[in-house]
């Protein structure tokens, strides 16, 4: 993987290993581009080799770049290195929410609905750009130092969900939607029930499903019925239960549809925590009968819906048409028996939790509204045709005498006196002539524009065309040309005060950063214009900023089977540093080679990197040993026996300085000749030299040795270790 100081890209240095994870390993680093610090994802090597997964997570990642919110961890870059593929992501110090439940236990109800919130606005951005997150968990959610929660793993997720990845590295299953567990379509919905999961572990401390392994936690998300969190905590109000209980449905169509719907509840919890929310709505029956609207129709609707409002007719057409009107007239009136459907008092929402619509018990109301809206159709279809034929057979067509008459009008109107001309954009001089022309008296206003050059006229009290009255006076502003301040210097200064007090001033800040050794990373070198000077208000001032000491960087030298002054060399001419120097045995390279650097070869690194290395001490040397093994017999030759008398025999092995007792004071009767080769084998003997030595004494302890002879021997063979 990567190692400290080491530069991806020739922009981000390694600063060290942060975490690790089923899938990847995250590093901090600094991109020297932009002077900041960012997380590094790296993918392990199991995923890398995968190009069906890479692909899918890159074209994730991407789309995750384009997600910007405070409750999402930004996605900065993609990229590959060495054959390791990574995302570059925001730095954000803090733990992750499945930590800090561990660590604080249940949650205060207050505390769950804040982070809830947080985690639904990103889930919601990232929804209305397209993206389903799949793996949302409390472990994906990191909460900062400030409180403020962040989403990850976008790109991971989706791509994870669409190849085969081992249970291990996609972590646990008690967040997953039924549709997940079963391996169908997954949509916004899917994400909707895993928000509601991580809900309830924030209320009760604890997960609603829990099994032996990850299938039987699977098949209780398709099958049980989750314990509701008041049966555990009966403190938590009944409106965020609610609000669970809805999100968690088994069946998608009864969760909320979308997060926005789920946040605007949340909402209203914070204000009312037993706020009647959470309801979950009637579901139509499958043999109600449904309306076929064409694709034409389909779009004058739109139009229609846009038009409305903008404040215009229903149709594009002449407002003055008596069909039209009563046609708009037929559809405010379905709007207003939708308004008193929605609003009618005897409509309990509270009982729909426990209710569905089946077939032919659709509601009164209901199926009223069905007959309206068909209604309205025909009005429109028909409106439709009445305005084809219109446009064919000229009926709704204006008279060309009006027409030409008021053209007329508008073209032979000229500027007499009381008329006002159109003065706003000419020069004093001659806006004022014009003026003087028409007979109008005016005052004359002066005011700093950021849009009007110095004496050009911004504005004017009266518009073009109409009369002034006698006694009336207009009020004609005229430009003075932008503002000019005083440019705070901010020499010194930190980027972000620099960028503070002069954006405070009323300018607009640009930064350049320039390497400088001797002034401090992040703060201020000069600044255009000068400090003190006076300059337009809302113009640019541009700061340089200190990227500090300028980090150069050193390809690494290939060290292989170098002896160490040879390595030394070689790093020293790339300005690198020979680090720790290990040994070990190494049966092909020769001793005093190098086997192995700590830094591979051709990666670049900071200058002044020190690089490890692990010389060879050679092949390991073998050691011989012996493994003795005895054969021939000890005889009696010439002692005679008394009934019931018996010997001791001793017998000594003797290999160099060595001895080994094979027999001690054995004693026997007449029973001669003892076989050697009933003793049992002696190994690792470390010499070939081996000598037998016996010895016989009768009771009394007198050797009687002489009297008995030996065919013995050793027999010794090597063995090499």
């Amino acid at each position: 993987m990567f190692v400290e100081g080491m530069i991806i890209q020739n922009r981000y240095e390694i600063i060290e290993e942060v975490g690790s994870g089923g899938m990847s390993v995250v590093y901090k680093a600094k991109c020297h581009v932009l002077n900041r610090f960012v997380a590094i994802k790296v993918l392990k090597p199991e995923f890398s080799d995968d190009t069906s997964f890479v692909n899918k997570f890159r074209i994730e990642a991407q789309s995750a770049a384009g997600l910007s919110h405070p409750n999402i961890v930004n996605v900065f870059d993609v990229g590959e290195e060495n054959g390791f593929h990574y995302i570059v992501m925001e730095l954000v110090e803090g733990i992750t929410l499945k930590e800090y439940i561990q660590q604080n236990g249940r949650l205060p109800y207050a505390t769950a609905l804040d982070f809830i919130t947080q985690i639904c606005a990103g889930i919601e951005v990232a929804h209305e750009n397209n993206t389903i997150h799949r793996d949302i968990k409390p472990q994906n959610i990191i909460v900062s130092r400030n409180g403020t929660l962040k989403v990850t793993d976008f790109g991971i997720a989706k791509a994870a969900t669409s190849n085969t990845i081992a249970s291990s590295a996609m972590g646990s299953v008690h967040y997953i939607s039924p549709e997940q567990a079963r391996g169908g379509y997954s949509d916004e919905r899917s994400d909707i029930y895993s928000l509601g999961i991580t809900l309830y572990e924030m209320l009760t401390g604890r997960v609603p499903f829990e099994g032996e392994n990850n299938v039987t936690v699977a098949l209780m998300h398709i099958q049980s019925e989750m314990i509701p969190p008041r049966e555990y905590y009966p403190d938590i109000p009944y409106g965020i239960e609610k609000i669970v209980m809805k999100a968690t449905q088994k069946k998608p169509e009864k969760r909320y549809l979308t997060t926005n719907a789920m946040l605007a509840d949340l909402h209203l919890i914070a204000v009312d925590p037993n706020a009647n929310v959470g309801v979950v709505g009637m579901v139509m029956s499958s043999s109600a009968p449904t309306i076929q609207i064409s694709e034409e129709e389909m779009a004058i609707i739109k139009t229609s819906s846009m038009n409305q409002q903008e404040g215009l007719s229903v149709f594009p057409v002449s407002r003055t048409n008596t069909e039209l009107e009563e046609a708009n007239a037929a559809l405010d009136s379905l709007y207003d028996d939708i308004d008193e459907y929605e609003n009618d008092e005897d409509y309990d929402r509270e009982d729909d939790d426990d209710r569905e619509m089946v077939a032919g018990d659709i509601d009164p109301k209901m199926e009223k509204l069905v007959t309206i809206g068909a209604i309205a159709a025909t009005i429109i279809i028909a409106i439709i045709i009445i305005v084809a034929v219109s446009s064919i057979t000229g009926i709704f067509k204006k008279d060309p005498a009006t027409t030409e008459a008021a053209t007329t009008s508008e073209s032979t109107e000229t500027v007499g006196d009381g008329i006002m001309p159109d003065v706003v954009g000419y020069p004093e001089e001659e806006a004022l002539e014009m003026l003087d022309e028409a007979g109008i008296p005016y005052d004359i206003e002066r005011e700093y524009s950021d849009a009007f050059e110095e004496g050009v006229v911004i504005s004017q009290s009266v518009r073009k065309g109409e009369e002034v009255e006698e006694g009336d006076r207009v009020k004609i502003v005229i430009s003075k040309g932008i503002e000019e301040v005083e440019v705070p210097s901010v020499v010194d200064m930190t980027e972000e005060n620099a960028t503070t007090t002069l954006t405070n001033a009323g300018f607009v800040v640009e930064v350049d950063e320039e390497y400088d050794e001797e002034v401090e990373e992040g703060t201020v070198i000069s600044q255009t214009p000068g400090g003190n000077t006076m300059a337009a208000k809302g113009s640019t001032v541009t700061i340089v900023v200190s990227k500090g000491e300028e980090v150069k960087v050193a390809k690494v030298p290939n060290l292989k089977k170098k002896t160490v002054t040879e390595a030394e060399e070689l790093l020293s001419e790339a300005n690198l540093k020979l680090g720790t120097v290990n040994q070990e045995y190494h049966d092909t390279i020769p001793e005093g080679k190098v086997i192995r650097q700590s830094v591979e070869a051709g990666l670049e690194v900071k200058e002044g990197t020190e690089v490890g290395i692990t010389i060879s001490k050679g092949k390991e040397p073998t050691t011989t040993t012996y493994t003795a093994s005895f054969s021939g017999s000890i005889t009696n030759a010439s002692y005679a026996f008394e009934e019931g008398e018996q010997v001791y025999v001793t017998l000594v092995l003797k290999v160099g300085e060595a001895s080994y007792t094979l027999l001690e004071n054995y004693y026997v009767e007449a029973s001669f000749p003892i076989q050697l080769a009933d003793i049992p084998n002696i190994e690792g003997l470390t010499s070939n030299q081996a000598t037998l030595v016996y010895s016989v004494k009768d009771e009394n302890g007198n050797d009687i040795t002489g009297n008995f002879t030996s065919s013995g021997q050793a027999k010794l063979k090597a063995v090499e270790q």
